[in-house]
């Protein structure tokens, strides 16, 4: 079965998201000034994002990843953050980039923010591809933002649905009968 034709329509392009990326990694590197970055990617959905963002930061960088869910495998945040993949690194001391495909609801990172704060980061910014800040359930609000999106249920570029379309090199609104027939 074809992904693609499962996608309404595509909302960022392939080439949105390659300058998206590059403008991102630009300012974060203008903004750290050479100080070095913890870059923590939450899987699994940042990744894609994520590595396409390092390319673009020259910066000395150490990368970590976390798995920090609030949805479960269901459409809507439950609001329960779990850390299903803790880094290995020490965040004490260093200033810690968290790469984000999108910041929704903003339970995931508000909360996440406050608990590496807990741990001693010196600093903890978000960048996030995608915002859709009329999801926003908490007060939060990322450092660095790619494009906001209206309010789709919207897949592609590591974001999925039931594990499925990460792989799709754009940003598309996933048909509604795909998620409400299974």
């Amino acid at each position: 079965m074809a992904i693609h034709q499962d996608i309404e329509s595509v909302l960022v392009t392939e080439e949105e998201l390659k300058r998206i990326a590059r403008e991102l990694g630009e300012a974060v590197t203008r903004d750290y000034n050479g100080q070095e970055i913890m870059l923590i990617t939450i899987l699994k959905g940042g990744v894609v994002f994520a590595a396409d963002l390092c390319r673009h930061l020259n910066l000395p960088l150490e990368m970590e990843f976390m798995e920090v869910s609030s949805y479960g495998s269901g459409t809507v945040s439950t609001g329960n953050i779990v850390i299903k993949k803790d880094t290995k690194s020490d965040v004490c001391g260093k200033n810690v980039l968290i790469a984000e495909d999108i910041v929704d609801s903003g339970n995931t990172l508000y909360h996440l923010k406050k608990l590496l704060l807990e741990r001693g980061a010196k600093s903890v910014k978000v960048c996030a591809c995608l915002n859709k800040e009329d999801r926003r359930v908490v007060p939060f609000k990322a450092d660095y933002i790619g494009v906001e999106i209206p309010d789709a249920f919207v897949v592609g570029y590591g974001l999925d649905y039931a594990e499925q379309y990460r792989n799709l090199p754009y940003v598309g609104i996933l048909k509604e009968e795909v998620y409400t027939n299974k």
